[in-house]
């Protein structure tokens, strides 16, 4: 199965190849993968640098629309030159961009074979100007959730930057995600789909629903568990997985064979 890799933003393809590592070491040799790097250069995500020297670079310089649609002719383009591609996996505003660019395409030119027949995202979500642009009813709740985890994300992983410089700080046991207590969701349990962060998936047009095998792997302990499982909403045919973790890839041995099993699951499926 040959897999393409999309990162999050102010990261990069070697990055993402490294925080995949773990649970593609345990995969037979018929998986292949292609990581690549977004076409802008970007800051780096705060605390990345702390981990991983390297280019950092981002989907689109705006989350506008437009922004995100010309992000969509670049996935088109990279795919023609260098596909075909059985899967797509991405991370954060890579499942941001994917998840739109199949919303859209499911609206605009369902006649048209996708490039891909699975996807996996991992700590995902969609751009709110993606949803209102498709007429999904946004409502404040949404907006005012969407702006929170994305500050509390911020401030969490700012905490890297602040540890590396501060080292006197760190105590054992001392782990990035461990205090929850600012988080605005209970892991333990799943929003009825009327309200799922202040979305109605009651009322959601059909014609932008995600219709291929999805999986969607997230982390309890991530600040932005909301959006992820706001886009696992949007798919019809999902696997859901929370690793327990916060906004990354855990490393760890039962965390690898579960995401490992799963991709056996999709990839028996297409």
């Amino acid at each position: 199965m040959r897999v393409l890799g999309l990162h999050g933003h102010g990261t990069s393809a070697q990055i993402f190849k490294s925080q995949t590592v773990a649970f593609r070491s345990k995969l037979d040799p018929s998986y292949t993968f292609d990581f690549v790097d977004a076409p802008f250069d970007s800051a780096p995500a705060p605390g990345i640098n702390v981990l991983f020297e390297s280019g950092h670079y981002t989907w689109w310089p705006k989350p506008t629309v437009n922004c995100i649609k010309g992000a969509h002719k670049w996935l088109i383009d990279y795919i023609d030159e260098h596909g075909p591609y059985d899967a797509v996996i991405c991370f954060s505003q890579g499942c941001s961009l994917v998840g739109s660019f199949l919303m859209y395409h499911y609206r605009e030119c369902p006649e048209e074979e996708l490039p891909f027949k699975a996807a996996i995202f991992i700590c995902g979500g969609v751009p709110m100007p993606v949803l209102e642009d498709l007429g999904v009813a946004v409502s404040q709740k949404a907006h005012d959730v969407n702006t929170r985890t994305g500050q509390l994300l911020h401030q969490k992983a700012g905490q890297l930057t602040e540890y590396a410089a501060n080292p006197d700080k760190i105590r054992p046991g001392m782990g990035l995600w461990h205090d929850t207590s600012s988080l605005l969701h209970d892991p333990k349990v799943m929003p009825h789909e009327s309200d799922v962060f202040g979305l109605d998936f009651t009322s959601i047009p059909q014609d932008i629903r995600i219709k291929i095998p999805t999986v969607h792997i997230y982390g309890a302990k991530d600040p932005r568990w909301p959006s992820s499982v706001q886009l696992a909403h949007f798919c019809d045919n999902r696997k859901m997985y929370d690793h327990g973790g916060g906004h990354d890839i855990p490393r760890s041995t039962d965390v690898s064979k579960k995401i490992v099993a799963l991709l056996e699951q999709l990839k028996g499926g297409i």
